[in-house]
């Protein structure tokens, strides 16, 4: 299959326009849409979540990823990552850099082909989107490997990013943080509120915060039968602390 993850928003023609060269290169390729809400301008926070929501779909699976506000710079390279079995296809910006980290095999090509039209701003539709096609159908056009793939790899950044990350429609907020980094009995701290753990929203009584392990193993943020980031006035970006 091919997955979608990409800043461009539910709205508007951009999902769309991808789609229609998935549609047309690979017809018979599933498309499905993971996130088009990613952090807007934000590879770093983007790479966080991209790796807590890929890890559970199956081998082969061909993610397409655009958070790319480096769009047409000649400073960011366009890529093909492979990372434990599963293909990645998106610009080299940070975006893939939590998946490298952690990956237990990991092999990087630059992307050299080109289409007849390349536009200046829209990559994703004429660049990324037929690669990603490719990928699909087993083709590979005009690649050239990356014999040391740790090169690539960003340093300096944190295991975990404490900071949230996504703020889902119920005004849940969901962190950098994987839950099995930290102990059950840790105390979460964001805004004015000290959050325990709790596993799930019935646990709770409505209207009492805490933190739970989520579906994607990331420590998340909420209030039972409420919005925390109301509540609290959150942004995706904000600190949080752990103790």
């Amino acid at each position: 299959m091919i997955v979608l993850f990409t800043d461009f928003g539910w709205n508007g023609p951009y999902v769309g326009q991808m789609k229609a060269v998935l549609h047309k290169l690979a017809p018979d390729k599933p498309v499905v849409d993971l996130m088009h809400d990613a952090p807007v301008f934000n590879p770093r926070s983007s790479a966080y979540l991209l790796s807590a929501l890929s890890s559970n779909f199956p081998k082969e699976t061909v993610f397409l990823c655009v958070v790319d506000p480096g769009v047409g710079s000649c400073e960011r390279k366009p890529v093909v990552v492979k990372a434990d079995g599963n293909w990645f296809v998106g610009p080299e910006n940070g975006l893939f850099n939590v998946i490298a980290t952690r990956a237990n095999s990991l092999q990087y090509w630059d992307i050299t082909w080109q289409p007849e039209n390349l536009s200046n701003t829209f990559h994703g539709r004429d660049l990324f989107a037929p690669v990603a096609a490719f990928l699909a159908k087993g083709k590979m056009y005009n690649m050239a490997e990356e014999h040391e793939p740790g090169d690539r790899i960003l340093a300096g950044w944190e295991d975990d990013l404490y900071e949230i990350l996504y703020i889902d429609h119920y005004g849940n907020c969901m962190t950098g943080i994987r839950a099995s980094s930290i102990s059950k009995d840790a105390i979460v701290d964001v805004g004015n509120l000290s959050l325990g753990n709790q596993s799930t929203f019935s646990d709770v009584p409505e209207g009492e915060a805490f933190w739970f392990e989520n579906s994607s193993g990331l420590v998340e943020l909420a209030i039972n039968r409420m919005s925390l980031s109301k509540k609290l006035k959150l942004a995706e970006g904000n600190r949080v602390s752990v103790r």
